[in-house]
C-alpha cells in the first residue's frame, strides 16, 4: 500500500501529515525539521491541509476527512468518542472513560490519547484532568493550552470550569 507525506507549518509548529491513497493515517507535530520535503500527495492530503488551514483561521469546527487508524477495541472506542467533544469544550478523562463503559479506565484513556496519531482531527487536546487541570499532551502542554484558547476565542461561548 502506497504511503504519502506532506508537511503543514501550523502557527504552533510543523505538522507531518501522512496518508494512503484514500485516507489520512496520521497528523502529528514534528520537531527539528527545518526544510521538509513533501512527497507527491493525493487529494485527501491536500484536503487535510486545507481543513487545517481553516481550523487555524477559526473557520472550521470539525474535520471531515477519510481516516484510517488501527488500535484495540478499547482504543477505537476512545478515539471515536473524542469526535463527540464539541469544538471549544472540554471533558475529563474520567468522563471519557465512563462514556466508553469503563469508569475505572481513566489511566487507559490517557494512554490511548497519548497514542493518538491523528491529533487535532481526533481532538484529544479537549480532554483534561478531573480537577480541571491540563494533563499530558503529545505535542506539549503549551500546545494543548494554545489549542484550547484558540477554540475558545472562536466558539462564541465560554467554557465553564468543570470542577
Amino acid at each position: 500500500m502506497a504511503s504519502y507525506l506532506m508537511y503543514y507549518p501550523s502557527p504552533i509548529g510543523l505538522l507531518e501529515l501522512t496518508s494512503t491513497e484514500e485516507a489520512i493515517t496520521s497528523v502529528v507535530f514534528v520537531e527539528g525539521k527545518t526544510k521538509p520535503e513533501s512527497v507527491l500527495s493525493p487529494g485527501c492530503l491536500r484536503n487535510c491541509r486545507t481543513q487545517l488551514e481553516d481550523y487555524f483561521r477559526g473557520n472550521l469546527k470539525a474535520f471531515d476527512l477519510p481516516l484510517r487508524f488501527e488500535g484495540t477495541e478499547f482504543q477505537m472506542q476512545v478515539w471515536s468518542e473524542l469526535t463527540n467533544i464539541p469544538y471549544g469544550k472540554v471533558t475529563s478523562y474520567f468522563s471519557l472513560a465512563r462514556k466508553v463503559g469503563n469508569p475505572n479506565a481513566v489511566r487507559a484513556v490517557g494512554n490511548t490519547n497519548a497514542r493518538n496519531k491523528l491529533c487535532l482531527v481526533l481532538p484529544c487536546h479537549r480532554v483534561i484532568g478531573n480537577d480541571g487541570k491540563l494533563m499530558a499532551y503529545a505535542g506539549g502542554l503549551w500546545r494543548k493550552q494554545w489549542l484550547l484558547d484558540h477554540e475558545q476565542s472562536h466558539c462564541g461561548f465560554r467554557q465553564l470550569k468543570l470542577f
